[in-house]
């Protein structure tokens, strides 16, 4: 007799049997102890995931003779019938040879006719989505008003290509793939039938290379067996199939996060010299990347299916690295490995790209930066500015409470004037207006170098992008800076940066002007009015009761009102 494969050898017969999809076994025995299975049912999902394998089981649950809490017995002679390739009443067409009009026609006047020996006529159609326009169109009369005798059992991987008229009249039932956990056990249980020692590690090689399809596992786990050995280690299956070693992957991703080349290069020479599949490698060290991220991701490390020994490298790995960096090092991974497909010499553009990978550092936000640059100027700024601001720094902000009390000191050593008889009462004059600042104005035009000296005391860098503005200007209360180049208004653009500049506008002009950015992509782009806006804040300064309680005790009024950070 000829050697059966494993993918036929263990193929299952019964739902208890099937490895993983548990929810779609699960309502597919239901639906048989209960007498509701739907005439015609559609299996759909990736390769090698019991799709064609579970209509057969439902052909055999259809009509078995001794259905056991809706699992086959596969002892009766329809089940047997089945299980041999002998049955008479089921037929199974291969979508892709069988597509034309033509055999859907044939097959339509075959289901006429009552089954010869079981209870129904199961028509199973692999590969459905292969059939062209007019058979389905053919199939869809039939599919609707099926005999009471025919049950139909779809299976497809490509769902996208049937048509919404086919895929309304059937039950659907979505395979996925399967984990990595329950196809590590059953590829484990089948090399203990067969009296195979597998490493640990190699098992874990060849789920991850099964990509969650039994079919694929199973063919690469025959192709280990073949090579003869009771005893098989990661290594003989890193030959025999042509692998990349995971040691490799782990070494060079470990080497581009720690700045070392040489290991980097010692790890791509390997690669090399093995004659490995130069996409498979690629695709590898981009995942090794994409796994490093989700474990610095909170609640993605369900995502990763790689056995738990590597996990724990990577977990190990990424803590020593922030996301940015990661992402970071990904992106210059994946536009090296595009510019590669191009290259003449893969391997000269793969060095370069660990090079470039390798050079760059931590990533640091522009915000750090900035202020790492306002205390390096601070710092070296003049001893007599130096002692200057540390003396303006000790004087004492009187609190609201001091405040008062200076009012009503002042106010008892007023001269106090006699009475005198009360005069005739005149009619009460209205309420006196609330008082109205009469600042040190500023002129945007003439005094625009002034109120860049002024911020520049207080922010370089914002000084200094405020010079790159081709033009500033007063128009109907707002304060225009037109730039050519939306790149050098950037990071004054940011919404903290903008809240800052307009209180060094309000205190220096002492207008309420309101900021706006002109460039050539959008016309007019201003502040956002929010509840903490200087705006606002200013208004509030300037109608506080105790300002204005003090204004007219001493019979003064307001001047400038500040509201940038040196006044809080």
């Amino acid at each position: 007799m000829s050697y059966l494969v494993l993918a036929r050898k263990s193929r299952p017969q019964d739902f208890t049997q099937v490895v993983g999809q548990i929810p779609v076994v699960k309502t597919l025995q239901n639906s048989l102890v209960r007498d509701r299975v739907a005439h015609a049912i559609l299996f759909s999902g990736v390769r090698g995931v019991g799709k064609t394998t579970l209509a057969r089981i439902m052909a055999k649950a259809i009509n078995c003779e001794n259905l056991e809490n809706g699992n086959p017995c596969n002892k009766c002679s329809s089940c047997t019938a089945i299980t041999a390739g002998s049955s008479l009443d089921l037929y199974e067409i291969d979508g892709a040879s069988n597509r034309g009009i033509q055999e859907i026609r044939e097959l339509k006047e075959k289901i006429k006719f009552l089954p010869t020996s079981s209870k129904f006529k199961i028509i199973i159609i692999d590969e459905v989505h292969m059939l062209t326009t007019e058979a389905f169109n053919a199939l869809l009369k039939t599919l609707e008003e099926p005999p009471a005798h025919v049950y139909f059992m779809f299976a497809t991987t490509e769902l996208h290509k049937i048509p919404i008229t086919i895929l309304s009249r059937c039950q659907r039932y979505e395979l996925k793939r399967i984990a990595a956990r329950e196809l590590g056990k059953h590829l484990q249980r089948l090399c203990e039938e067969e009296g195979v020692e597998l490493e640990k590690t190699a098992l874990d090689l060849i789920v991850r290379e099964s990509e969650g399809s039994v079919r694929d596992g199973l063919s690469l786990l025959d192709q280990v067996f073949s090579y003869g050995e009771k005893k098989i280690g990661v290594h003989e299956v890193i030959e025999v199939l042509g692998l990349v070693s995971r040691d490799v992957i782990h070494t060079l991703t470990q080497a581009l996060l720690e700045n070392d080349p040489g290991s980097a290069f010692q790890a791509l020479e390997q690669t090399f010299d093995f004659g490995v599949d130069l996409k498979r490698f690629k695709a590898d060290l981009l995942t090794a990347f994409r796994t490093l991220i989700l474990c610095r991701i909170d609640g993605c490390q369900e995502l990763i299916d790689i056995p738990q020994q590597e996990l724990t490298f990577f977990q190990e790995l990424a803590k020593n690295y922030s996301h940015n960096t990661l992402h970071m090092k990904l992106n210059l991974l994946m536009q090296g490995v595009e510019d590669m497909g191009y290259a003449t010499q893969p391997r000269l553009s793969l060095e370069s790209t660990f090079l470039k990978i390798i050079s760059a550092d931590d990533v640091v936000p522009v915000s750090s930066l900035l202020d790492k640059l306002d205390k390096l100027l601070v710092n070296s700024a003049q001893p007599e500015q130096k002692i200057k601001a540390a003396a303006s720094s000790k004087k004492k902000i009187p609190d609201e409470k001091s405040i008062r009390q200076a009012i009503k000191t002042q106010a008892e050593a007023l001269p106090v004037k006699t009475e005198e008889p009360p005069l005739p009462q005149e009619p009460e004059s209205p309420k006196k207006d609330k008082l109205v600042p009469h600042p040190h104005i500023h002129d945007v035009r003439k005094d625009w170098p002034g109120f860049i000296a002024h911020v520049k005391d207080r922010k370089v860098w914002m000084a200094q992008d405020l010079q790159r503005a081709n033009k500033a200007r007063e128009v109907d209360n707002k304060l225009q800076l037109h730039y050519a180049d939306k790149a050098n208004c950037a990071v004054l653009r940011q919404k903290e940066n903008i809240k800052l500049l307009t209180e060094f506008v309000l205190d220096f002009f002492q207008k309420d002007l309101t900021l706006c950015f002109i460039t050539p992509d959008k016309k007019d782009e201003k502040e956002d009015d929010t509840a903490e806006s200087p705006h606002k804040l200013r208004q509030k300064l300037a109608n506080d009761p105790l300002v204005l309680m003090a204004t007219e005790i001493f019979s003064g009024q307001i001047g400038d009102i500040r509201v940038g950070p040196r006044s809080r």
